[in-house]
């Protein structure tokens, strides 16, 4: 069984706390024998740019005046991957889970965290796709307009899972322009709103997701 959690707006050092403390206990349940209590965390952030343990802090392309100006923090933190921007309209989903109990290594894991997006984004009749050598989800896949969609980063330490993935879905693109998204200089980045011209549903767009997600991990 696995709890599933909408926060709606929720500050990003209030959830990567929590993500935290989720991965410390339960590295201690199972050193205890005990089963893992699973989590699928939903969450909005207000605006926020991440650093992935190996990010290039030159993709950051604005200083901390223009940062206050535009109400946005900065966090380093542990996941893998480079800067990204999470913000209102962006449905960020943790999956706090122990690989063991879903008998999945690491890339199997992110396989089907990607076939739960590109599944969730073709029921607006939208093709995504994975590129070879590229996290995250793309559209337009080796056109001169290919386009991110969707992000991905975790950490995983004795197969427990925390960070996820960020869904651009009504999401303010213009807040990309003060980074190099994920260390990426010559493609661009999209949202389902500007794809299919119109506001999605935040509550149908987790409805979707929630379904493949459930498909693809068995729950």
């Amino acid at each position: 069984m696995i709890v599933i959690k909408d926060l709606g707006l929720e500050k990003y050092n209030e959830v990567w706390s929590y993500q935290k403390k989720w991965l410390n206990d339960s590295i201690l349940s199972k050193q205890e024998g005990q089963k893992v209590a699973e989590e699928l965390i939903f969450v909005e952030h207000p605006h926020v740019y991440t650093f992935g343990k190996h990010a290039d802090t030159s993709n950051l392309l604005v200083n901390q005046t223009f940062l206050n100006q535009i109400k946005a923090e900065t966090f380093q933190i542990e996941r893998g991957g480079d800067i990204t921007y999470h913000g209102p309209g962006q449905l960020v989903v943790y999956p706090l889970l122990d690989l063991e109990q879903h008998k999945m290594g690491i890339k199997k894991y992110i396989f089907k965290l990607e076939q739960v997006i590109i599944d969730t984004i073709s029921e607006y009749g939208i093709i995504a796709d994975r590129i070879e050598g590229r996290t995250g989800i793309w559209l337009d896949k080796d056109e001169p307009a290919e386009r991110k969609i969707a992000a991905i980063g975790i950490k995983s330490s004795r197969y427990l899972t925390i960070h996820g993935l960020a869904f651009n879905i009504n999401t303010d693109l213009s807040y990309f322009n003060h980074i190099i998204p994920c260390g990426i200089q010559d493609k661009g980045v999209t949202s389902l709103a500007q794809e299919i011209g119109k506001s999605v549903s935040m509550p149908i767009i987790i409805e979707q997701f929630k379904t493949h997600f459930k498909r693809y991990f068995q729950l």
